[in-house]
C-alpha cells in the first residue's frame, strides 16, 4: 500500500472522530498540581500539535510550590488515543524510526552509566517502542539479557528483530506484581513523561524490581534554558504526547521516599545537540504543513501547495546549516550552564 492509500484509508476514521469537535478528547482542567497537590498554578506555555499537526490547543501549567510542569487540561482516554494513533506506529512510524536510529550514542551513554555502577544479568525496558536502545545496549553489555514492554506493537517487532528477548505488551503498574523478582535492573527512558501518573510507574518499580535492583531514568529537563529561549518551538514539550515534566529535584525526593538511594545523575552528558535544528524543524514544518496530505484534513493538498512545501524546506537549508553550527559550538558551553536538555538518574532499590 503506498503512502497516499493509507491516508485515504484512514481518513474517514479521522473525520468521525473530528466531527463532534476536540473537547471530548480531554479531561475537566484540574485545580491542584498532580505532583504535591497545591494551587499555586500559573501557564506555563499554549501551544498546538506542532508534531503531526492534529487539530486541537493544549496549555501547559506549573506549580509555583514545587514547579511541576503538567498538561492542564489533560488528555482523556478517547484524546491520547487520537493523538497517538499514527505518531509512532503506522503513518508515523518510518519517520520516528529513522529518529530514533540516529541516537546510538545516546544509548550506549545510558548503558555505560548502569555498566559503571553495576553488572546486570536481567534487565527491563520500559517504554521500549521499538527496541533501539536494547538493541545498542547490547555492545556495551553483551552478557545483559534485555526484555521490553510496551503498550504498542512496537515491542512485538522488537521480538521480532531480536533487539530483544522477551516482549511484554500492556501496561507496566498491571503487570509489575506478575514481574517481580525477576530484573534486577529497569529502565524508564524518555517514558515518564508520557505517562497519566508518574508516581504510580515509580511504584511499580519499586514492586518489580528485585532487592537491591537499580532504576534507570532518563528525562527531558523542564529546568533547561533552552525550553524558555525557544518556547512552544523547544521540541521536548512536545505537545500533546507530554503529560508530565518532571525536574531532577522532585523525581529524586519521590524516589527517596519510595525507598531508593539515588547512587547517579547526569545533567550535561545526556545533552543532545539539536534544540536550534528541532526547534527550525518544528517552525519551517509548520509555516509549510498546508502542502502535506494529513488523513485528519478533508482534503488533499493542491499541487500548489505540494510545490510550495517543497520549495520551503529547499530554502530553509541555509538556516538549517547555520542551526547546526551554532547547536554545535553552545553544547559545550550549555551542558554546564543549565541548557542540558535531558538528564538521567540511577536509583537503587534498598539503602
Amino acid at each position: 500500500m503506498t503512502e497516499i492509500d493509507a491516508v485515504a484509508e484512514r481518513r474517514p476514521a479521522y473525520l468521525s472522530d473530528l466531527a463532534a469537535g476536540t473537547d471530548r478528547f480531554f479531561e475537566e482542567r484540574r485545580e491542584t498540581c498532580p505532583w504535591c497537590d497545591s494551587k499555586q498554578l500559573v501557564v506555563r506555555l499554549r501551544t498546538t500539535d506542532l508534531l503531526q499537526h492534529k487539530p486541537g490547543r493544549f496549555v501547559l501549567e506549573a506549580c509555583e510550590d514545587c514547579g511541576h510542569i503538567f498538561q492542564n487540561p489533560r488528555l482523556a482516554p478517547e484524546g491520547l488515543d487520537f493523538y497517538y494513533r499514527d505518531c509512532y506506529d503506522g503513518l508515523g512510524e518510518k519517520n520516528m524510526n529513522n529518529m530514533f536510529e540516529v541516537n546510538s550514542k545516546g544509548y550506549e551513554g545510558r548503558a555505560r552509566l548502569v555498566a559503571s555502577i553495576c553488572s546486570p544479568g536481567q534487565w527491563l525496558d520500559v517504554g521500549t517502542g521499538h527496541g533501539h536502545f536494547c538493541r545498542d545496549a547490547k555492545k556495551v553489555l553483551p552478557d545483559t539479557e534485555f526484555d521490553g514492554l510496551d503498550m504498542t506493537e512496537g515491542v512485538e517487532l522488537a521480538q521480532q528483530d531480536n533487539r530483544i528477548r522477551r516482549a511484554y505488551r500492556g501496561n507496566f503498574v498491571e503487570l509489575a506484581e506478575e514481574l517481580s523478582g525477576r530484573y534486577d535492573v529497569i529502565s524508564m527512558y524518555h517514558y515518564l513523561e508520557h505517562t497519566t501518573d508518574p508516581k504510580s510507574e515509580l511504584a511499580a518499580a519499586a514492586v518489580a524490581l528485585s532487592e537491591g535492583g537499580y532504576l534507570a531514568i532518563e528525562l527531558p529537563d523542564p529546568e533547561s534554558r533552552w525550553g524558555r529561549l525557544l518556547g512552544r518551538w523547544w521540541l521536548p514539550w512536545l505537545q500533546p504526547q507530554h503529560l508530565n515534566l518532571i525536574s531532577i529535584g522532585n523525581l529524586r525526593a519521590e524516589l527517596t521516599a519510595l525507598g531508593f538511594t539515588v547512587v547517579a545523575e547526569q545533567r550535561a552528558e545526556p545533552h543532545s545537540a539539536s534544540d536550534l535544528v528541532c526547534a527550525t524543524s518544528l517552525a519551517v514544518n509548520a509555516v509549510t504543513i498546508s502542502g502535506e496530505d494529513l488523513a485528519w484534513r478533508q482534503d488533499r493538498p493542491t499541487r500548489l501547495q505540494v510545490l510550495r512545501r517543497k520549495v520551503g524546506w529547499l530554502l530553509s537549508i541555509p538556516v538549517f546549516l547555520v542551526a547546526i553550527v551554532i547547536d554545535q559550538l553552545t553544547a559545550p558551553i550549555g551542558r554546564k550552564r543549565g541548557m542540558s536538555n535531558a538528564f538521567r538518574v540511577v536509583a537503587r532499590k534498598g539503602a
